[in-house]
């Protein structure tokens, strides 16, 4: 899958409600360097839970990871495991996961 830069990111306000102002507190302490995402490619039997080509945030499982599965936060707001396969890696900046993370 090819992905293509068209152009810088700019003038971004993010709108939180609910449960994303709670949550500024763990964003500070989390490693944002170490935050992983994906990008879904497959929903194959799980159209309710994963929107195709949508980015989600991976939840580091070596247990999942070895049996060849994800952990992620799905549709719902919670962590569940799906096939590895139904994502692909993404490579983002540092600004781009932060709002991310604040916007989910």
């Amino acid at each position: 899958m090819h992905f293509e830069i068209l152009s810088k990111i700019e003038n971004i306000e993010v709108i939180s409600k609910g449960r994303g102002i709670r949550d500024l507190k763990r964003l500070n302490k989390m490693d944002i360097n170490k935050t992983k995402f994906v990008v879904c490619i497959n929903n194959e039997g799980y159209r309710a839970s994963l929107e195709l080509h949508k980015l989600y945030q991976v939840i580091p499982d070596k247990v999942v990871e070895d049996d060849g599965d994800i952990r992620i936060v799905d549709e719902s707001g919670e962590d569940y495991i799906y096939p590895a396969f139904y994502f692909k890696k993404v490579s983002l900046t540092k600004d781009v996961k932060l709002l991310l993370l604040k916007a989910s």
